[in-house]
């Protein structure tokens, strides 16, 4: 390969980033936060919940640690639900609080799917559905990455009658499915960015993005990059770092277009041959299934594929943010295509099987509950989108970068 861009040329415009330590010292915000939530666990009548909003570097998880820490002292036998939308936000929640003095046997963390729903297995232990648990064990719910949750899935985190906080990024994309945004207007706000995050180049890309809508060209750290796409290095630097992907790259973009050509190129790059999709292909979810707790942006490696009978694999899928392996049917002609295949005319399809395509590139609204050491994105802005929606589109992007990021644009 010569590292030649699969786009022809950079497209133009049309996510505890550091992983230092936590500190215990909070800023001024984040005490006043803290306070609240306390105040309003005391008595948290009337509507049962509580919204709070950060920002991106503004110590959301932090505050979440020590607010754990305060409930152990002030209320030692209190249960407490530490949930989010994904497996991986879920582990990154349960480690994070780990560094501040670990996890009693009381709490738990969990997948919100895990903490309300029982699977369903037929006699062969196959997994054939879920069903909402009658009862949750727990005092107090606290949910992380809340500007994920859909109206679905909130209103039976509800039906428990349990108080629920819900913790998120108030500056990213509403969720993918509905009109429902949790954290539209969070009623504790973050907004100081933490000293910590101060000196972080993809934090600094973030305000950028959040308050005026454009990061100017320039190099703004070690892998922190924006390249112009009239510079002549633009193509060639795009093309070496797609051929370059491994599981700890995201690659994202605006256009479905886009992320079909982008797929193709680094299927072709791994070796793969043809459009059709074999083992070891990286996949991504375009529809959701909640009998078999899949979600539309859920990502996953096909373990094993064939046809199963006229346009239907059967497929096996080790999906990364699930303990069990989804096995069922998926609608071949998905794969490659470019836009998601509507279901709607024809209910019997839609009921026959499952959603999948080539996961290797994402447009950014799939990207939502994903996070990677290197991002690479292509900023693809639609016609139709106004300010504020694309300064959320970018920040959500640029939100997505752990260590690296390259951003392709003008």
């Amino acid at each position: 390969m010569t590292g030649a861009s699969p786009l022809g040329q950079p497209p133009g415009l049309a996510k505890g980033h550091t992983g230092e330590k936590l500190p215990m010292e909070l800023s001024k915000d984040q005490q006043n936060a803290l306070d609240r939530l306390l105040e309003w666990h005391k008595d948290p009548a009337g509507k049962g919940f509580i919204t709070l909003g950060g920002y991106a570097g503004t110590g959301k998880t932090t505050l979440i640690a020590v607010f754990k820490a305060r409930l152990d002292e002030l209320s030692p036998k209190l249960r407490l639900a530490f949930c989010s939308y994904t497996g991986r936000a879920a582990q990154n929640l349960k480690n994070r609080i780990k560094e501040t003095g670990g996890l009693s046997h009381r709490h738990s963390v969990s997948t919100i799917h895990g903490l309300i729903y029982n699977p369903v297995e037929n006699s062969r232990g196959v997994i054939t559905g879920w069903e909402k648990k009658e009862a949750l064990e727990k005092d107090l719910i606290l949910v992380d990455e809340a500007s994920m949750v859909d109206g679905e899935i909130w209103k039976d985190l509800l039906s428990y009658e349990i108080p629920v906080i819900a913790v998120g990024d108030h500056g990213q994309l509403p969720p993918i499915n509905g009109k429902f945004n949790l954290m539209q207007a969070p009623e504790i706000l973050l907004n100081q960015i933490h000293r910590q995050a101060e000196g972080n180049p993809i934090i600094k890309l973030s305000e950028f993005a959040r308050e005026t809508g454009a990061v100017p060209p320039g190099r703004y750290g070690t892998g922190v990059v924006k390249y112009c796409q009239d510079e002549p290095e633009a193509m060639e630097r795009s093309g070496e770092l797609l051929e370059a992907y491994n599981a700890d790259t995201l690659i994202l973009c605006g256009y479905n277009s886009t992320r079909t050509k982008i797929n193709r190129f680094i299927r072709n790059s791994l070796g793969f041959e043809g459009e059709i999709p074999q083992r070891r292909d990286r996949v991504i979810c375009l529809r959701n299934n909640r009998e078999k707790n899949i979600h539309n942006g859920m990502l996953g490696t096909l373990l094993r594929i064939y046809e199963a009978s006229k346009d239907w694999y059967e497929a096996e899928i080790e999906m990364d943010d699930n303990d069990k392996i989804y096995r069922g049917l998926v609608y071949a002609p998905q794969f490659g295509a470019k836009e998601p295949v509507n279901f709607t005319p024809d209910r019997r399809l839609a009921s026959r099987g499952d959603l999948f395509d080539f996961g290797y590139a994402l447009t950014v609204h799939k990207a939502q509950g994903c996070q990677a050491k290197r991002v690479v994105m292509f900023e693809e802005r639609f016609p139709k989108m106004d300010d504020e929606m694309w300064r959320r589109w970018l920040y959500t992007g640029i939100t997505r970068a752990e260590e690296e990021l390259y951003l392709f644009g003008r």
